[in-house]
């Protein structure tokens, strides 16, 4: 055989052995998460308890503001409408390829937001939804409060973990989006 057709076939033998390689490492099974656990001591902060009820463009102002207080910048946006959507570019080959996430907001007995994924985007390409979370969870640094389960498509936030004044903790209370009704509790320690 000729040393060029040789060559051409390792060639693309080599290429072909890398495009599985990512296949493979891109689709194989997430681990498990291990959500953010509330310390006994926040979760059950006594104190008086102020209601408050917000509109979905004010909660996605103050939780932009608390993503930013929190110090490393996220490279991504999201918009709080009818649902969350996430928004950011995932760097591939020197190409930036758009994804977005949809998710829907549940609220957990303990007053923390659970963001169940609804829909994704990856620019025209079909990949599973775990895939997609795994890759945000391993590339984007988030606030020790945010958890991402890529098993569940979850994204869990602790509030109770969310450093505001005082002492004070947050509690979600009902997030109705569609109606624009949000209803928060803010936990202010008594005396």
């Amino acid at each position: 055989m000729n040393k060029w057709k040789f060559a051409f076939f390792a060639l693309a033998g080599t290429v072909l052995f890398a495009i599985l390689l990512v296949v493979f490492l891109a689709t194989r099974p997430v681990d498990g998460v291990n959500l953010a656990e509330s310390s006994k001591g926040e979760s059950e902060v006594k104190g008086n308890v102020l209601v408050v009820q917000t509109t979905t463009k004010e909660l996605e102002s103050i939780s932009k503001k608390y993503l930013k207080d929190a110090g490393s910048p996220l490279p991504l946006d999201f918009t709080i409408g009818e649902d969350i959507q996430l928004k950011s570019t995932l760097k591939v080959f020197y190409t930036e390829i758009p994804i977005s996430m949809n998710f829907d907001p549940i609220v957990d007995e303990k007053g923390n937001i659970i963001l169940k994924q609804t829909g994704m985007n990856v620019g025209l390409l079909n990949i599973p939804p775990e895939t997609t979370m795994k890759m945000m969870r391993d590339t984007v640094e988030f606030p020790s409060w945010i958890s991402i389960d890529p098993n569940k498509a979850e994204i869990y936030i602790d509030l109770s973990r969310i450093n505001i004044a005082s002492g004070s903790r947050i509690k979600a209370k009902e997030l109705d989006l569609p109606k624009d009704k949000i209803l928060l509790e803010i936990i202010v320690p008594g005396e």
